[in-house]
Protein backbone atom coordinates (compact mmCIF):
# COMPACT_ATOMS: atom_id res chain seq x y z
CA UNK A 1 0.00 0.00 0.00
CA UNK A 2 0.93 3.66 -0.14
CA UNK A 3 -0.17 4.40 3.16
CA UNK A 4 -1.20 2.22 5.89
CA UNK A 5 -4.47 3.15 5.45
CA UNK A 6 -8.17 1.15 4.06
CA UNK A 7 -8.52 3.56 1.64
CA UNK A 8 -4.92 3.77 0.15
CA UNK A 9 -4.04 3.02 -2.97
CA UNK A 10 -2.07 -0.45 -4.11
CA UNK A 11 1.80 0.51 -4.78
CA UNK A 12 3.08 -1.05 -7.97
CA UNK A 13 6.53 -3.34 -7.11
CA UNK A 14 9.08 -3.79 -9.34
CA UNK A 15 12.33 -5.61 -8.82
CA UNK A 16 15.40 -3.31 -7.79
CA UNK A 17 17.01 -4.14 -11.58
CA UNK A 18 13.94 -2.93 -12.78
CA UNK A 19 12.89 0.10 -11.02
CA UNK A 20 16.72 1.65 -11.55
CA UNK A 21 16.15 1.42 -15.22
CA UNK A 22 13.09 3.44 -15.10
CA UNK A 23 14.32 5.83 -12.97
CA UNK A 24 17.58 6.11 -15.01
CA UNK A 25 15.54 6.51 -17.97
CA UNK A 26 13.44 9.08 -16.73
CA UNK A 27 16.56 10.82 -15.50
CA UNK A 28 18.09 10.78 -19.07
CA UNK A 29 14.77 11.97 -20.25
CA UNK A 30 14.46 14.95 -18.19
CA UNK A 31 18.25 15.90 -18.27
CA UNK A 32 18.12 15.84 -22.14
CA UNK A 33 14.98 18.12 -22.23
CA UNK A 34 16.78 20.49 -19.18
CA UNK A 35 19.98 20.99 -20.82
CA UNK A 36 18.77 21.10 -24.74
CA UNK A 37 16.47 23.88 -24.14
CA UNK A 38 18.84 25.67 -21.60
CA UNK A 39 21.16 25.83 -24.37
CA UNK A 40 19.13 27.65 -26.34
CA UNK A 41 17.57 30.51 -23.89
CA UNK A 42 21.13 30.84 -23.30
CA UNK A 43 22.20 31.28 -26.68
CA UNK A 44 19.15 33.69 -28.03
CA UNK A 45 19.50 35.74 -25.36
CA UNK A 46 23.07 36.20 -25.64
CA UNK A 47 23.59 37.08 -29.18
CA UNK A 48 22.37 40.03 -30.04
CA UNK A 49 21.70 39.38 -33.96
CA UNK A 50 19.26 36.42 -32.58
CA UNK A 51 17.19 39.10 -31.13
CA UNK A 52 14.32 38.31 -33.62
CA UNK A 53 10.53 37.92 -33.76
CA UNK A 54 10.99 33.94 -34.90
CA UNK A 55 13.99 33.59 -32.14
CA UNK A 56 11.76 35.29 -29.25
CA UNK A 57 8.59 32.76 -29.26
CA UNK A 58 11.75 30.04 -29.74
CA UNK A 59 12.94 31.14 -26.50
CA UNK A 60 9.58 31.46 -24.91
CA UNK A 61 8.73 27.87 -26.26
CA UNK A 62 12.23 26.79 -24.69
CA UNK A 63 11.50 28.63 -21.66
CA UNK A 64 7.74 26.05 -21.33
CA UNK A 65 9.92 23.19 -22.15
CA UNK A 66 12.81 23.78 -19.26
CA UNK A 67 10.42 24.57 -16.37
CA UNK A 68 8.22 21.45 -17.31
CA UNK A 69 11.93 19.20 -17.30
CA UNK A 70 12.64 20.90 -13.43
CA UNK A 71 9.63 21.16 -11.82
CA UNK A 72 7.02 18.74 -13.09
CA UNK A 73 8.98 15.71 -14.58
CA UNK A 74 10.90 15.10 -11.27
CA UNK A 75 7.43 14.37 -9.43
CA UNK A 76 6.00 12.66 -12.50
CA UNK A 77 9.27 10.12 -12.31
CA UNK A 78 8.59 9.34 -9.06
CA UNK A 79 4.50 8.67 -9.28
CA UNK A 80 5.41 6.82 -12.47
CA UNK A 81 7.81 4.26 -11.11
CA UNK A 82 6.05 4.39 -7.35
CA UNK A 83 2.52 4.23 -8.74
CA UNK A 84 1.62 6.35 -5.43
CA UNK A 85 1.79 9.86 -4.60
CA UNK A 86 3.48 11.25 -1.64
CA UNK A 87 3.20 14.82 -1.90
CA UNK A 88 -0.52 15.66 -0.60
CA UNK A 89 -3.45 16.49 -2.32
CA UNK A 90 -2.42 20.27 -2.54
CA UNK A 91 0.79 20.16 -4.61
CA UNK A 92 -0.95 17.18 -6.24
CA UNK A 93 -3.34 19.98 -7.63
CA UNK A 94 -0.61 22.25 -8.27
CA UNK A 95 1.74 19.71 -9.89
CA UNK A 96 -1.10 18.78 -12.06
CA UNK A 97 -1.94 22.67 -12.86
CA UNK A 98 1.70 23.18 -13.74
CA UNK A 99 1.90 19.69 -16.04
CA UNK A 100 -0.80 21.11 -17.91
CA UNK A 101 0.20 24.70 -18.03
CA UNK A 102 3.72 24.40 -19.17
CA UNK A 103 1.86 21.55 -22.13
CA UNK A 104 -0.30 23.51 -23.11
CA UNK A 105 1.70 26.18 -23.71
CA UNK A 106 4.65 24.07 -25.38
CA UNK A 107 1.77 23.24 -28.40
CA UNK A 108 0.34 27.17 -28.37
CA UNK A 109 3.79 28.00 -29.33
CA UNK A 110 4.30 25.39 -32.02
CA UNK A 111 1.00 26.34 -33.46
CA UNK A 112 2.35 30.21 -33.38
CA UNK A 113 5.66 29.02 -35.14
CA UNK A 114 4.03 27.51 -37.79
CA UNK A 115 2.29 30.69 -38.50
CA UNK A 116 5.35 32.79 -38.21
CA UNK A 117 7.05 30.14 -40.86
CA UNK A 118 3.91 30.24 -43.05
CA UNK A 119 4.28 34.30 -43.12
CA UNK A 120 7.95 34.20 -43.65
CA UNK A 121 7.57 31.46 -47.00
CA UNK A 122 4.25 32.40 -48.73
CA UNK A 123 4.45 36.05 -48.09
CA UNK A 124 8.19 36.93 -47.73
CA UNK A 125 8.08 40.62 -48.91
CA UNK A 126 5.41 41.72 -46.13
CA UNK A 127 7.13 39.38 -43.43
CA UNK A 128 8.92 42.02 -42.15
CA UNK A 129 6.30 44.20 -41.40
CA UNK A 130 3.35 41.49 -40.53
CA UNK A 131 5.72 40.26 -38.18
CA UNK A 132 7.61 42.08 -35.48
CA UNK A 133 8.63 41.83 -32.31
CA UNK A 134 5.69 43.49 -31.10
CA UNK A 135 3.24 40.57 -33.02
CA UNK A 136 5.99 38.14 -31.26
CA UNK A 137 5.41 39.43 -27.84
CA UNK A 138 1.41 39.28 -28.26
CA UNK A 139 1.99 35.59 -29.76
CA UNK A 140 3.82 35.21 -26.27
CA UNK A 141 1.87 36.27 -24.26
CA UNK A 142 -1.90 34.66 -25.48
CA UNK A 143 0.42 31.40 -25.50
CA UNK A 144 1.10 31.94 -21.60
CA UNK A 145 -2.32 33.17 -20.16
CA UNK A 146 -4.53 31.16 -22.30
CA UNK A 147 -3.92 27.85 -20.69
CA UNK A 148 -3.40 29.86 -17.54
CA UNK A 149 -7.09 30.67 -17.59
CA UNK A 150 -8.10 27.28 -19.39
CA UNK A 151 -5.71 25.16 -16.41
CA UNK A 152 -6.88 27.38 -13.89
CA UNK A 153 -11.15 27.22 -14.06
CA UNK A 154 -11.33 23.74 -14.25
CA UNK A 155 -8.96 23.25 -11.60
CA UNK A 156 -9.35 25.72 -8.74
CA UNK A 157 -12.98 27.11 -9.40
CA UNK A 158 -15.42 25.21 -7.48
CA UNK A 159 -18.32 26.38 -9.36
CA UNK A 160 -17.88 24.27 -12.45
CA UNK A 161 -17.13 20.88 -10.37
CA UNK A 162 -20.30 21.60 -8.51
CA UNK A 163 -21.98 22.40 -11.62
CA UNK A 164 -21.03 19.13 -13.49
CA UNK A 165 -20.35 17.23 -10.57
CA UNK A 166 -22.14 13.95 -12.30
CA UNK A 167 -19.01 14.19 -14.87
CA UNK A 168 -16.55 14.11 -12.72
CA UNK A 169 -14.99 10.55 -11.39
CA UNK A 170 -14.36 10.37 -7.22
CA UNK A 171 -10.70 10.39 -6.69
CA UNK A 172 -10.14 6.15 -6.68
CA UNK A 173 -7.71 5.69 -3.46
CA UNK A 174 -5.67 7.82 -1.58
CA UNK A 175 -2.04 8.38 -2.51
CA UNK A 176 -3.52 8.97 -6.19
CA UNK A 177 -3.22 12.25 -8.53
CA UNK A 178 -5.41 11.92 -11.19
CA UNK A 179 -7.35 14.88 -10.54
CA UNK A 180 -8.06 15.69 -14.34
CA UNK A 181 -8.54 12.31 -16.04
CA UNK A 182 -12.10 12.16 -15.80
CA UNK A 183 -15.17 12.00 -18.65
CA UNK A 184 -15.25 15.59 -18.85
CA UNK A 185 -11.24 16.43 -19.18
CA UNK A 186 -11.02 13.95 -21.57
CA UNK A 187 -13.25 15.68 -23.79
CA UNK A 188 -12.30 18.70 -23.18
CA UNK A 189 -8.37 18.10 -23.85
CA UNK A 190 -9.58 16.60 -27.12
CA UNK A 191 -10.06 19.91 -29.18
CA UNK A 192 -7.67 21.81 -27.27
CA UNK A 193 -4.99 19.21 -29.08
CA UNK A 194 -6.72 18.77 -31.92
CA UNK A 195 -7.19 22.42 -33.14
CA UNK A 196 -3.56 23.15 -33.22
CA UNK A 197 -2.43 19.85 -34.61
CA UNK A 198 -5.02 20.65 -37.61
CA UNK A 199 -4.02 24.31 -37.83
CA UNK A 200 0.10 23.46 -37.53
CA UNK A 201 -0.96 20.51 -40.61
CA UNK A 202 -2.91 23.00 -42.92
CA UNK A 203 0.36 25.72 -42.58
CA UNK A 204 2.61 23.06 -43.49
CA UNK A 205 0.97 21.53 -46.34
CA UNK A 206 0.84 24.99 -47.72
CA UNK A 207 4.09 25.74 -46.56
CA UNK A 208 5.49 23.08 -48.77
CA UNK A 209 3.61 23.28 -51.39
CA UNK A 210 4.64 26.98 -51.73
CA UNK A 211 7.89 26.35 -51.15
CA UNK A 212 8.45 23.73 -53.89
CA UNK A 213 6.68 25.92 -56.21
CA UNK A 214 9.24 29.16 -55.54
CA UNK A 215 12.44 26.36 -55.87
CA UNK A 216 10.81 25.47 -59.26
CA UNK A 217 10.50 28.81 -60.34
CA UNK A 218 13.94 29.95 -59.27
CA UNK A 219 15.28 26.56 -60.73
CA UNK A 220 14.44 27.75 -63.86
CA UNK A 221 15.22 31.24 -63.36
CA UNK A 222 18.61 30.22 -62.67
CA UNK A 223 18.87 27.12 -66.26
CA UNK A 224 17.27 30.03 -68.46
CA UNK A 225 20.13 32.74 -66.92
CA UNK A 226 23.08 30.69 -66.48
CA UNK A 227 23.06 32.40 -62.55
CA UNK A 228 23.34 30.29 -59.26
CA UNK A 229 22.42 33.69 -57.23
CA UNK A 230 18.95 32.15 -56.26
CA UNK A 231 19.77 28.86 -54.99
CA UNK A 232 20.34 29.32 -51.62
CA UNK A 233 17.19 30.95 -51.05
CA UNK A 234 15.57 28.20 -52.78
CA UNK A 235 17.42 25.83 -50.25
CA UNK A 236 16.82 27.73 -46.96
CA UNK A 237 13.41 27.77 -48.19
CA UNK A 238 12.80 23.77 -48.47
CA UNK A 239 14.74 23.37 -45.22
CA UNK A 240 12.10 25.59 -43.44
CA UNK A 241 9.52 23.67 -45.03
CA UNK A 242 11.15 20.40 -43.63
CA UNK A 243 11.79 21.48 -40.53
CA UNK A 244 8.32 22.55 -40.04
CA UNK A 245 7.41 19.00 -41.22
CA UNK A 246 9.58 17.02 -39.04
CA UNK A 247 7.80 19.16 -36.15
CA UNK A 248 4.35 18.25 -36.89
CA UNK A 249 4.93 14.79 -37.73
CA UNK A 250 6.93 14.40 -33.99
CA UNK A 251 4.28 16.71 -32.45
CA UNK A 252 1.95 14.17 -33.57
CA UNK A 253 3.85 11.20 -32.72
CA UNK A 254 4.19 12.44 -29.02
CA UNK A 255 0.65 13.77 -28.78
CA UNK A 256 -1.81 11.55 -30.56
CA UNK A 257 -1.26 8.34 -28.56
CA UNK A 258 -2.37 10.34 -25.29
CA UNK A 259 -5.44 12.66 -26.39
CA UNK A 260 -6.64 9.65 -28.06
CA UNK A 261 -6.61 7.28 -25.09
CA UNK A 262 -7.71 10.17 -22.52
CA UNK A 263 -10.84 10.93 -24.51
CA UNK A 264 -11.29 6.91 -25.50
CA UNK A 265 -10.54 6.14 -21.88
CA UNK A 266 -13.37 8.19 -20.77
CA UNK A 267 -16.46 6.40 -22.65
CA UNK A 268 -14.90 2.99 -21.42
CA UNK A 269 -14.28 4.07 -17.99
CA UNK A 270 -11.16 4.25 -17.61
CA UNK A 271 -9.83 0.53 -18.64
CA UNK A 272 -6.03 1.77 -19.80
CA UNK A 273 -3.90 0.23 -17.13
CA UNK A 274 -1.63 2.66 -14.86
CA UNK A 275 1.68 1.51 -16.58
CA UNK A 276 0.11 2.14 -20.23
CA UNK A 277 -1.35 5.35 -19.11
CA UNK A 278 2.31 6.32 -17.75
CA UNK A 279 4.12 5.19 -20.93
CA UNK A 280 1.61 7.99 -23.14
CA UNK A 281 2.26 10.38 -20.54
CA UNK A 282 5.95 10.44 -20.73
CA UNK A 283 5.68 10.11 -24.76
CA UNK A 284 3.23 13.70 -24.81
CA UNK A 285 6.41 14.55 -22.13
CA UNK A 286 8.75 13.36 -24.83
CA UNK A 287 8.13 16.32 -26.75
CA UNK A 288 9.50 18.92 -25.04
CA UNK A 289 12.92 16.91 -25.42
CA UNK A 290 12.33 17.35 -28.50
CA UNK A 291 11.29 20.13 -29.46
CA UNK A 292 15.23 22.04 -29.02
CA UNK A 293 16.70 19.22 -31.75
CA UNK A 294 14.53 20.44 -34.24
CA UNK A 295 13.86 23.79 -34.15
CA UNK A 296 17.38 24.95 -33.16
CA UNK A 297 19.92 22.33 -33.38
CA UNK A 298 19.40 21.61 -36.80
CA UNK A 299 20.63 25.09 -38.30
CA UNK A 300 24.13 26.25 -38.47
CA UNK A 301 23.95 29.11 -36.32
CA UNK A 302 22.94 27.29 -33.40
CA UNK A 303 25.76 25.36 -33.70
CA UNK A 304 28.04 28.59 -33.96
CA UNK A 305 26.40 29.93 -31.48
CA UNK A 306 26.60 26.94 -29.24
CA UNK A 307 30.59 26.89 -29.78
CA UNK A 308 31.07 30.18 -28.92
CA UNK A 309 29.58 30.17 -26.12
CA UNK A 310 31.46 26.39 -24.90
CA UNK A 311 34.81 28.28 -25.63
CA UNK A 312 34.31 32.17 -24.98
CA UNK A 313 32.02 31.60 -22.21
CA UNK A 314 28.34 33.75 -21.69
CA UNK A 315 30.15 36.24 -19.92
CA UNK A 316 32.51 37.60 -22.64
CA UNK A 317 30.78 40.57 -24.20
CA UNK A 318 32.55 40.47 -27.45
CA UNK A 319 31.07 37.36 -28.51
CA UNK A 320 27.32 38.86 -28.06
CA UNK A 321 27.94 41.05 -31.05
CA UNK A 322 29.31 38.56 -33.49
CA UNK A 323 27.49 37.80 -36.87
CA UNK A 324 26.21 33.94 -36.72
CA UNK A 325 24.57 34.52 -40.27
Amino acid sequence: LCYEANDSCYRTLHPFGVQLAIYLACALGMMITVLGNLLVIIVISHFKTLHTPTNLLLLSLALADLLLGLIVLPFSTIRSVESCWYFGDDFCRLHTFLDTLFCLTSIFHLCFISIDRHYAICDPLLYPTKFTIRVACIYIGVGWSVPMVYTSVFLYTKAIADGLGHFLQDMPCVGSCQLLFNKLWGWLNFPVFFFPCLLMIVLYVKIFTVANKQARLINNMNRSVGSQLHVGASKSERKAAKTLGVAVGVYLLCWLPFAVDTMVDSLLDFITPPVLFDVLIWFAYFNSACNPLIYVFSYSWFRKALKLVLTHGIFCSRTSTVDLY
